[in-house]
């Protein structure tokens, strides 16, 4: 069977194929890379408190003075 790389869309083996679906070991640390560096997103709802910094409770000086 044959089918496209994901990345350089060449024809690749999928039997016996170690890296597939990709064509080359080149091609599978391109696409590892790209979910690293946060290049591929999945589109979605943001969970309740997601994007918000975490509150780890020290606080600088300014927010203590507050209380």
């Amino acid at each position: 069977m044959r089918v496209t790389c994901p990345i350089c869309r060449q024809d690749a083996t999928w039997e016996n194929n170690q890296y597939r679906p990709f064509c080359s070991a080149r091609c599978r640390t391109a696409d590892l890379g790209a979910w690293a560096t946060e290049s591929y997103r999945i589109t979605g709802q943001d969970s309740p408190g997601e994007g918000q910094e975490a509150d780890s409770g020290a606080g600088n000086a300014a927010d203590q003075a507050d209380l």
